[in-house]
């Protein structure tokens, strides 16, 4: 005969009920609060692979693009709104169906350690250097082996060094000219010697040889001699400009320097054809303190730029004014000008609008620095189509 429910067991069972449903309400509690920690986490790690500049990519091992940082879609716009994740690397990276070969990710897998890898890739019109590191991450609890790859475009790196080590090589040339100009001057020594020598002595040799060739050899002799002392004007002029970058202060004539440097460009003049240069130097201009060869280098340097910025004719005008408190040097040409958006970028180093060869980019800023360490200011003023007009003002030595 079954037993009979009583009111107690009643009571057992609607007992267990409530225990069963508060423990499951606790579980469901601590999952909401292990999910928020896990959705803090996964904020916390994705805000440190967006802080990260280069490009960061998680992929398998077959390749395929699981997680990316937000560098990634800023270097493919192409993309647009499509997510690259569920592609493979080299689809969206090379443009192409298959692996490429030396894989830094792949080789990352196999030899299980970081690699590290330099590639080319064509973008648009120009080649860009990237420096590409593969590291394998710990497999994950499923057994599938993946592998972190970080991005980085070296391209500007690259040409700054390339222009680096022209700038050193022009400074090992500078120095090596410096010593063969002292060479040169042995041989100009004994040929200018020589050549008054002769030029003594051509008149115990009139009456023999006719007054003719008296006068065609006392003229061959003077124009050696002439060649000779402006050969070495020329060799003193460029030791001026190679003298080392240790400062040597004195009292400088600037007008004396512009004249100076006017006498090495002549070759410069002779090349253009169409080209003029005006000089107004004004005469009783202030004697200012400085290192010479260093002032040498900023006119120089400016009038280079101003032939560059010329092509085939126009003029170039020099000018010295006396100031206040010093002495303004303004050198203008009638070239092509300078872009407003460019004129904030002119004194950096290694900035340059000029084709590849044509120059290295640190001719501005040398300038700037030099100026700088004289204790005066240059600036530039131009327009599109209508030249530039660069300014430095030095200040005068101080009277005791």
């Amino acid at each position: 005969m079954p037993r009979t429910m009583t009111l107690d067991d009643l009571i057992g069972i609607e007992h267990c009920k409530v225990g069963f449903y508060q423990e499951v309400q606790d579980k469901v509690e601590q999952l909401k609060q292990s999910n928020l920690e896990l959705e803090a986490k996964r904020q916390e790690i994705q805000a440190l692979l967006d802080g990260i500049a280069d490009l960061m990519a998680v992929l398998s091992a077959d390749l395929i693009i699981q997680r990316v940082n937000h560098v990634f879609m800023a270097w493919y716009p192409q993309l647009g709104h499509n997510s690259p994740i569920g592609r493979h690397c080299y689809e969206i990276f090379r443009g192409q169906q298959q692996r490429c070969e030396e894989c830094p990710a792949l080789r990352a897998l196999d030899l299980d350690e970081v690699v590290r890898d330099l590639c080319i890739y064509k973008v648009g019109d120009e080649f860009r250097h990237y420096e590409i590191i593969a590291s394998p991450l710990k497999t994950d609890p499923t057994g599938e082996r993946r592998v972190l790859l970080f991005k980085r475009d070296v391209t500007l790196e690259k040409k700054f060094q390339a222009q680096f080590y022209q700038a050193e090589k022009m400074a090992t040339v500078g120095v090596l000219a410096a010593g063969v100009a002292h060479e040169i001057n042995n041989p100009l020594t004994a040929i200018n010697g020589f050549a008054q020598g002769l030029l003594r002595r051509l008149t115990l040799l009139e009456a023999r040889v006719g007054s003719e060739v008296y006068h065609d050899f006392q003229e061959y002799t003077q124009t050696i001699i002439a060649e000779c002392l402006r050969c070495r004007d020329i060799v003193q002029t460029l030791l001026t400009f190679s003298r080392p970058t240790s400062p040597s202060t004195a009292q400088v004539d600037l007008n004396q320097c512009i004249a100076d440097t006017l006498f090495i460009l002549k070759h410069r003049f002779k090349q253009l054809s169409g080209l003029s240069v005006h000089t107004e130097l004004c005469s009783d201009i202030p004697a200012i303190m400085g290192d010479e060869s260093q002032l040498k280098q900023v006119i120089i340097n400016l009038l280079t730029n101003a032939f560059d910025a010329i092509a085939d004719t126009g003029s170039i005008h020099i000018c010295t004014v006396a100031r206040e408190g010093g002495v303004e040097l303004i050198i203008t040409d009638s070239g092509c000008g300078i872009p407003e958006e460019l004129k904030e970028k002119l004194f950096e180093p290694f900035y340059t609008t000029k084709p590849v060869g044509k120059g290295v980019g640190i001719g501005l800023s040398t300038c700037y620095s030099i100026v700088q360490q004289h204790g005066g200011t240059i600036w530039a003023e131009s327009c599109v189509g209508e030249g530039a007009a660069f300014h430095v003002f030095l200040p005068m030595v101080q009277q005791p």
